[in-house]
């Protein structure tokens, strides 16, 4: 799939909210607020094991309302106008052309966007890489925390901007000068 293809997930459509055909789904950006922008959103599947998260729509539809509930967010679209109607979107995700993201400041990325980068320690004299971006946890605390595969397992390293030395999402690369110590005692055994 080329690029002008993909799509990103917004939101995971969990279970019916109400009697109209609303849904309640859980929130997959940092911009919920962007719903009241939108009118056009798509639906998607889950993609399969080993595949791009990007996908296929399966329809667009369009947002009629929304509002923020319980930690997620309730979504109702035209056409879909009782349970047994919203039933249907139980699992699918709810997504933008990826050419519609916010564009985000040099020293911000995406989530899903640093999944499967390479993280390197430079704040030696020699870069020395640390391992791949397997998820970010971003309810740990003020920085998000990268979960990295490291070779003993998986590290946790905060993404704090005064770490940040490079980030190179197309060569697949974030560059952070770490403190002494930081890697051996947030990992996790």
């Amino acid at each position: 799939m080329s690029a002008s293809n993909a799509f990103v997930w917004l939101a995971r459509i969990l279970r019916t909210q109400g009697r109209k055909g609303e849904v309640f789904a859980e929130i997959l950006t940092d911009f919920p607020e962007k719903f009241s922008e939108r009118r056009q959103l798509w639906l998607v599947r889950e993609p399969a094991a080993n595949s791009s998260p990007s996908t296929e729509p399966l329809r667009s539809l369009e947002l009629i309302d929304h509002w923020l509930h319980k930690g997620g967010i309730v979504l109702h679209f035209a056409g879909i106008d009782s349970i047994s109607a919203a039933e249907t979107l139980a699992g699918l995700g709810v997504a933008i052309p990826l050419a519609e993201r916010v564009p985000l400041p040099s020293d911000e990325a995406y989530i899903a966007d640093m999944i499967g980068c390479t993280l390197f320690d430079v704040s030696g004299t020699e870069p020395v890489p640390i391992g791949p971006i397997d998820d970010v946890d971003r309810t740990a605390g003020p920085a998000p925390l990268l979960i990295v595969r490291g070779p003993s397992g998986e590290i946790l390293i905060p993404f704090a901007k005064s770490y940040l030395r490079l980030l190179d999402l197309e060569g697949r690369r974030i560059e952070m000068a770490l403190p002494e110590g930081l890697v051996t005692l947030n990992r996790s055994e």
